[in-house]
């Protein structure tokens, strides 16, 4: 049995997308959970498309270091939230992947590599391609598609 304290967030993410994908927008949120966070997020206007294997697919998911989601494809969300100095994919920002369909995704996770309070001015970026969880120093996901500012609730 699941026994975790989902009460109210504490911290909250606005993801808007790049010029380039200027209808995704999501919502993410941070609840504390016995000295770690469980992270809740929901998109909408996430790029889909037809393959041979469906219609949806993954998108890379972080939390990344820089407090702003500004500069050419967001570069001043800098890099991955990484306050223990691992490698990829043990930063404490790298997350699961969202699974988008049609557009879609939602995703709740539990992580004890942080609190809600760690990551308040921190960012939460979308990546246009699936985290590799091998290539150093951040996943080779691709072009930076969402970003959004993680903020006190």
């Amino acid at each position: 049995m699941l026994n975790c304290s989902f009460g109210r967030p504490v911290a909250y993410a606005r993801l808007n997308g790049s010029e380039e994908y200027r209808g995704l927008i999501g919502d993410v949120y941070f609840y504390p959970d016995r000295g770690g966070c469980i992270v809740s997020v929901r998109m909408n206007g996430l790029p889909s498309g037809s393959t041979e294997c469906g219609k949806c697919r993954f998108f890379a998911f972080h939390i990344h270091e820089g407090g702003a989601c500004t500069g050419e494809g967001f570069q001043d969300a800098g890099m991955h939230y990484d306050p223990g100095s691992c490698s990829h994919p043990n930063h404490a920002g790298d997350l699961p992947p969202l699974l988008g369909c049609n557009g879609r995704a939602f995703m709740a996770v539990l992580t004890e590599r942080f609190t809600p309070w760690d990551v308040i001015g921190k960012t939460v970026i979308v990546h246009e391609g699936v985290d590799d969880f091998t290539s150093q120093p951040a996943g080779n996901a691709g072009k930076r598609i969402a970003c959004g500012v993680i903020s006190p609730m």
